[in-house]
Order: C-alpha cells, then sequence, then structure tokens
C-alpha cells in the first residue's frame, strides 16, 4: 500500500504525439524548481513497436526521410511550434516552397484566392475563377444580402449550402475541409473547425470572414513548417525527452484492462509478459473505439457511447516517377478532388514541387497521393486492396487529372485503417457526455487526442498540455 508522500504514478495509453507531449509535459514540468505539485512517475503504453502513431517516416525514392502520414503542421497556431523550438528542433525546420494548389473538377482549377477554409471573404475572386459556373457565382455572390439563416444544425455543409449555395459547398468548402478529415462536411461537426463556426455567428458569413481576415495581424509568415528529417523527428525526440526525464516507454506492449483499485486504478498489460501497472491517474490517448472495452468497469456509459464513434480509413501511395513532361506540373503544390469527381483518390501532393529538400537528384518526382474517405461502400475498403491494385488506380486517376503520363519508377503503398475520426454534428454534447460519465465513475482518467477535439497535430499537442495540468491538479487534491 502506497503512502501519501509516495511518488504518484500516471499511466498514458498510446504513445502518437498526444500521449508523448501529455507524459512529456508531467515530467517536464514536475522537474522545475517552482513545482508545487506531487512527486511523479510517469509510464506510457503502446501497442506498437515504435511511437508516434500516425506520425510516422522512413526513406523513399534516394531521400532519406519521406513522411508517410503528415509531413507538417500548422504554423500560425503556436502549440507545435513552441514545442518544437523547446525540443531544439529549430534548425531542423523548413517551409513549403511557393506554389499553388488546385481543385480537380473535370480539370485542374488553381484554388481562388481569397478563401477561408474554402469559404469566399469576396466575389470577385470566384468570378474571375472557371472553377464555377455563372449560376453558382451568381448564388454565392447573393450571401451577403440573404437574410439569416435557419438552423444548420450543427452540419458545415447545411450552413455553406444555405448561405452560398450548392456550388461552394461541393466545389470549395467540401474539398478543402474533407481532406483533411477524410470526411463528408455535410456529416461534420460545424462546431470542431472553429475557423468556420467562428463565421455562423453574424447575418452573413461572407462579410464576417472578410471583416475577420482585414482584422487579422498581416503576416508573411509560412503557414505550414516541419523538421527537414521528417516529422517523425518530433515524436522521436519527445520519446527520448521523456526517457531522459526518467520516464518509462512501453512499446511492443497493450493494455488488456483497467479497473479500480482503492482510489487509484491497476492497468493490466501485456507484452513480453503479462503484469500490471498501479495507476493514481491514468491518461487514455489511444482512440475512442479501440479504448472503449478498457473502460467497461468502470464506467459501462462511458464505454458504450465510445465504442460508437465512427472513424474512416485511408490509404497513402507514394510514388517515384521520371516522366519528361513533369515540367508542365511545375509551380503545382498538389490539388483536391472534389466529390461530384472522385473515384477513389481524394488528393495528391506533388512534394518535390512543395518541399526543396524531396527533390530527387535524378530530376524526377515524388508524389503523395490519398485515397479513401468517410462514407466509402463498406464492400469497397480501399485499405484492403494488394498495393498493384492500389498504385494501378492511382496512376490512372492521377494521369487523368493532370492529363500527364506517370510510370512508378519506385512505390510505397501506407494503409491507415480507421485513422480520422469523424465529428459528427453534435459531437461536443457526446464529448462532454463522455467526460461527464468518467469525471462521476472513474476520477483522474482523462481523455485526449484526436478521438476528442481536434485532429491536428496542433490540436493534439494543446490537448496534451491541458491534460497534462489537470492530472497534476488532480494528483494535488488526491495528495491533499
Amino acid at each position: 500500500m502506497s503512502s501519501p508522500t509516495d511518488p504518484k504514478h500516471i499511466v498514458v495509453i498510446g504513445a502518437g504525439i498526444t500521449g508523448l507531449t501529455s507524459a512529456y509535459r508531467l515530467l517536464k514540468n514536475a522537474s522545475t524548481s517552482d513545482y508545487s505539485g506531487p512527486a511523479i512517475t510517469v509510464t506510457v503504453v503502446e501497442a506498437n513497436p515504435t511511437v508516434g502513431g500516425k506520425i510516422r517516416t522512413s526513406p523513399f525514392g534516394g531521400i532519406s526521410a519521406v513522411d508517410e502520414g503528415p509531413d507538417a503542421y500548422l504554423a500560425r497556431v503556436p502549440h507545435a511550434v513552441a514545442l518544437a523550438r523547446e525540443l531544439q528542433l529549430g534548425d531542423d525546420i523548413t517551409n513549403p516552397t511557393a506554389g499553388h494548389a488546385a481543385v480537380m473538377h473535370k480539370k485542374l482549377h488553381p484554388i481562388p484566392e481569397g478563401l477561408m477554409l474554402g469559404v469566399p471573404t469576396g466575389v470577385m475572386s470566384l468570378a474571375r475563377s472557371d472553377l464555377m459556373t455563372w449560376r453558382g457565382k451568381i448564388r454565392a455572390g447573393l450571401e451577403p444580402i440573404l437574410p439569416s439563416s435557419g438552423d444548420h444544425k450543427d452540419s458545415i455543409g447545411n450552413l455553406i449550402r444555405q448561405r452560398f449555395g450548392k456550388q461552394v459547398q461541393q466545389l470549395l468548402v467540401d474539398p478543402l475541409v474533407g481532406s483533411i478529415y477524410a470526411t463528408d462536411t455535410n456529416n461534420f461537426s460545424l462546431a470542431m473547425v472553429p475557423q468556420l463556426a467562428a463565421l455562423a455567428t453574424g447575418r452573413s458569413v461572407l462579410l464576417t470572414a472578410r471583416k475577420q481576415m482585414k482584422n487579422a495581424p498581416k503576416s508573411t509568415a509560412p503557414i505550414f513548417e516541419t523538421p527537414r528529417s521528417g516529422l517523425a523527428t518530433l515524436t522521436r525526440t519527445l520519446n527520448d525527452a521523456i526517457v531522459a526525464l526518467n520516464g518509462q516507454i512501453l512499446t511492443s506492449t497493450s493494455v488488456q484492462s483497467i479497473s479500480r483499485s482503492g482510489k487509484g486504478y491497476i492497468v493490466d498489460i501485456a507484452g513480453e509478459t503479462s503484469s500490471s501497472l498501479h495507476a493514481d491517474s491514468v491518461i487514455i490517448a489511444s482512440p475512442a473505439r479501440t479504448s472503449a472495452p478498457l473502460l467497461k468497469s468502470l464506467s459501462e456509459d462511458a464505454a458504450i457511447l465510445m465504442s460508437s464513434a465512427e472513424h474512416s480509413s485511408v490509404v497513402m501511395a507514394t510514388i517515384k516517377t521520371v516522366e519528361t513532361d513533369l515540367p508542365k506540373l511545375a509551380g503545382l503544390s498538389g490539388y483536391l478532388v472534389a466529390k461530384p469527381d472522385q473515384d477513389r483518390v481524394t488528393a495528391a501532393s506533388f512534394g518535390s514541387n512543395k518541399w526543396a529538400h524531396w527533390k530527387p537528384s535524378d530530376g524526377s518526382m515524388i508524389l503523395r497521393v490519398s485515397l479513401g474517405r468517410d462514407g466509402a461502400p463498406t464492400h469497397d475498403l480501399i485499405h484492403e486492396w494488394e498495393d498493384e491494385r492500389i498504385v494501378r488506380q492511382v496512376i490512372d486517376e492521377v494521369s487523368r487529372h493532370t492529363q500527364t503520363t506517370i510510370t512508378p519508377d519506385v512505390f510505397r503503398v501506407t494503409r491507415w485503417p480507421d485513422a480520422f475520426p469523424q465529428y459528427r454534428p453534435g459531437h461536443m454534447k457526446y464529448v462532454d457526455a463522455v467526460e461527464s460519465f468518467l469525471l462521476h465513475n472513474a476520477p483522474g482518467v482523462f481523455l485526449a487526442g484526436a478521438s476528442w477535439r481536434g485532429i491536428g497535430i496542433p490540436a493534439c499537442v494543446a490537448q496534451a498540455e491541458k491534460t497534462a495540468q489537470c492530472t497534476t491538479e488532480f494528483l494535488s487534491h488526491l495528495q491533499d
């Protein structure tokens, strides 16, 4: 039996960016001279053989580090930027080269200027673009004079169609937001995209967006950044920092169950051997649906809600191609495929145009192509296809979209099953309900990560920082 003066033990489940940041922040804060909380120990448990979760980097096509998942994070949101600098990665940081993106709708169209996640802030850039029909442009231009909308039912698609019409939703907002979340904006929570939710507060979405853009601080700073050595540098450095702070990371180890033990918890794990960890607090940073069974004995209501979480699966095909007509794609960083034009490919990134450190010395190009989305037919699960079939599909579609013959010199297929949590309309009520059940039935068990309050790296880092703070406060009260 532990005494009140013994160090408090926190078990973190999941060694993706959220779990690693939570563990690091707990240990880092506890090591400072002004720390007044209880002494702590931290154990991170990860089922996979390596840390990083959806962040993965490996050699490809003669380049030492090409990402298999996300390849950058937002630089204009402070959380990931501050963490990278704290970990002394600043000298390794780079930004995308100048380039423009396009939307594929019958052909490639440059994305019009003056958009905020696809929402127009003016009508002239739409008028100059041939992406939309004149009927669609006129409908969008009526937005500022329309009366206030009816209830959009927390659906991005509903709001945008009500205000701008079908074409803005299908050809601008859905490709841009849908590519970030691998989702259908008709069935995605507006509240979970704060930039768009803020635009719905005024009578006119367009005028509100224009005002926000006008009042935003002028900045020439890049929108994205990443380590030249790949995003996995961030998670590997976190791993090393945790170990240096005397934290423990158990890989190839799965959590079997969590049960109450007095005021604390017993976490049963299975790796090389099976054992049990005593925990004064538990941070669950693994996906909601896969974590649900762990909570059955603590809160059946929370477990039932978490088991209902929906996810979409995607595939990332990375291809090195050496075609002689690639120069006609110069300056194009990539494109998004509008829903009416989608077959399997949803987006393509011209990696060697986007990142200077991804330019092969032989003049070839590295492409990263995303396939799969929310709502794909269950009988047609792209991540279950064989590699060769996926690559053939990619070559066929990208060649058709770009009117360029694409022949793979080298290819790599990375499958991400159930990788993207889907925030259905009313998602925050769902989050509040789960957390309320845990607060009542399992105090000291905290949830963080992509399933809850944002999937981007900055959002996950922010959740981890907040969860670390809440955990310390809980343990301080426990000590009292």
